[in-house]
């Protein structure tokens, strides 16, 4: 643990990253082109060595660090979407 998360712990706060889930477009080395929602962005793969081409992964950082199914990257990327509706509607 850093000394900022202690910090922030003890003033009652957490800090959290989020990952998004995409779709594996292309690979190429240990790095992919991954499409979240309509951008499509260039990943390191090398924590996800198994993925293929048309599955789903989660990206957070600029790193590829999970598989995951297509219904629940869809469920996903559909709060994102929900999310931002409500941020801009304020």
């Amino acid at each position: 643990m850093t000394d900022d998360y202690l910090i922030e712990k003890e003033k009652g706060g957490t800090r959290m990253c989020l990952a998004v889930s995409g779709k594996v477009l292309k690979i190429e080395g240990n790095k992919g082109i991954v499409e979240i929602g309509n951008m499509k962005r260039e990943v390191f793969m090398h924590l996800v060595p198994d993925v293929c081409v048309d599955e789903y992964v989660l990206v957070h950082a600029g790193c590829a660090i999970e598989t995951i199914d297509e219904e629940e990257a869809k469920i996903t990327l559909d709060i994102f979407k929900e999310l931002l509706y409500n941020e801009v509607r304020l």
